[in-house]
């Protein structure tokens, strides 16, 4: 797979990350590429607050990956500390490369350090391949999501 560096997100990397998150029919809808100013709002508010880990997957100083990390404390599950995987892309020259595994991999590897018991993460109905990719990697679809959009 060559050298990969996982490394935290940075204003210089926000152009890449929109453009994986809108190389896509969904993410096509919603994201704009030519207007970067609202992400890298964003980008402050992710770097300040100590719950947030936004990522960035880099081979030969090009961003190939994008993902958030949210840790939630609570007080379900015995007081229970979980993370959600948020966000997920990878570059279209990448996919398949076995990036997103090393990726998630990461993720899960960062919530058991933040003594996370329980990982989650949704992803939309028609992503029938990611469904395939997660239960591979032993996620279980064990829940119903609903959204309101506001």
């Amino acid at each position: 797979m060559g050298d990969l560096e996982i490394r935290a997100g940075v204003a210089e990397d926000i152009p890449a990350i929109v453009g994986m998150l809108a190389d896509d029919p969904l993410g096509a809808q919603r994201e704009s590429p030519d207007d970067l100013s609202p992400y890298l709002t964003a980008l402050e508010r992710l770097t300040a607050d100590p719950n947030q880990r936004l990522v960035v997957a880099v081979r030969e100083g090009q961003v190939v990956g994008t993902l958030q990390l949210t840790i939630v404390p609570g007080l379900s599950r015995r007081g229970s500390t979980r993370s959600i995987i948020e966000g997920v892309r990878v570059h279209a020259d990448e996919r398949g490369s076995g990036l997103g595994t090393r990726f998630i991999e990461w993720a899960i590897e960062e919530s058991r350090r933040e003594n996370c018991q329980l990982v989650q993460l949704t992803s939309d109905s028609t992503r029938t391949d990611a469904h395939r990719f997660y239960e591979r990697l032993g996620f279980v679809a064990s829940h119903v999501g609903f959204k309101l959009q506001l």
